[in-house]
């Protein structure tokens, strides 16, 4: 007899699962184990390095390893009498937020095993002496590490299909749905912990550039848009190339600095947009320019194109 379709996914769930944990504990009970006993006893990198390499790992581990799978393996043993695991994977869901913090860690702990292989090489050897290893499967540690990144959409996918394939009358409908909304949600959550940090990451290069101005380093703005633009000078009919930054808040008006020691942008000055007013003006000596009139300044402003004239009026 063939078996149901939703058994078969519920099978790959398990299989899948069975295959993470030990790629887990190879992560948590073999790398990070190891690497931290290296760090305590030879010191050969500081032992926060190796702590903030793995995040949290151990507690993803533990939960899929003591309490997940276990629960995964009972209901697939049961599954002739009981076939459902629905609710098995709303117990599940909320702990999956665990992952937030493992995924924003990603890109850094990647950074940081490149910078100590280089600067201790008994680091570097003791992780390609594990590299080596058979249950290494002749794969890297950051490829290992990849791994829990990508399990949650799993999940989603995994559970999506099950979904599908269950019979309109199926007990494990309703759970098995909720299931899903619940893990969706926690998907859309670790994406926009990334997104968050992309966010964070992109400004901070940006006040870098700014030379790290007090006034203006704030987490909570957004670079709406920024780009070179001429300065037309009513006085002398001339224009100068300056650049613009257009935060959800402030106008920064910046000269680019010839000698780039540090900031690429000397900060002239700050126009607030609350109560800013921007139009287009028609000049025929000046095409593409426009007025930005705020608190503190106007401005005459020429761009090299209509249509960039319109983007930035936008």
């Amino acid at each position: 007899m063939q078996e149901p379709e939703e058994k078969k996914i519920a099978l790959e769930l398990l299989e899948t699962e069975q295959a993470y944990v030990s790629r887990l504990h190879l992560l948590d009970q073999i790398f990070y184990t190891e690497l931290l006993k290296e760090a305590k006893t030879r010191k050969t990198i500081p032992e926060e390095v190796v702590k903030m390499i793995f995040s949290n790992i151990s507690s993803i581990y533990q939960f899929h390893a003591k309490f997940f799978l276990p629960e995964l393996q009972r209901r697939m043993e049961d599954w002739s009498c009981n076939p459902r695991i629905g609710d098995v994977i709303q117990k599940l869901a909320p702990f999956l937020k665990m992952y937030g913090e493992y995924v924003k860690n990603f890109d850094k702990a990647v950074e940081l095993i490149t910078v100590w292989s280089e600067k201790s090489p008994p680091f570097q050897e003791l992780i390609a002496d594990i590299q080596k290893r058979k249950v290494c499967a002749n794969l890297t540690l950051q490829h290992h590490m990849l791994e829990p990144v990508q399990r949650i959409p799993r999940y989603e996918l995994l559970l999506k299909d099950y979904v599908r394939k269950l019979p309109p009358e199926s007990p494990d409908r309703d759970d098995a749905e909720k299931a899903l909304e619940m893990i969706f949600m926690v998907a859309k959550h670790s994406n926009a912990a990334i997104a968050e940090m992309e966010r964070l990451q992109n400004l901070w290069v940006v006040y870098q550039r700014l030379g790290l101005e007090d006034d203006i380093v704030d987490p909570s703005n957004e670079l709406i848009k920024e780009g070179p633009i001429q300065k037309i000078s009513p006085r002398n009919n001339s224009t100068k190339e300056k650049y613009l930054f257009l935060f959800n808040n402030m106008l920064l008006y910046c000269v680019p600095k010839v000698i780039q020691v540090g900031a690429e942008f000397q900060v002239h000055l700050r126009i607030d947009v609350d109560g800013m007013k921007v139009q287009e003006l028609n000049d025929a000596q000046f095409p593409h320019t426009f007025l930005v009139s705020g608190k503190q300044r106007t401005l005459e402003l020429q761009a090299r194109s209509g249509e960039e004239m319109h983007a930035w009026i936008k």
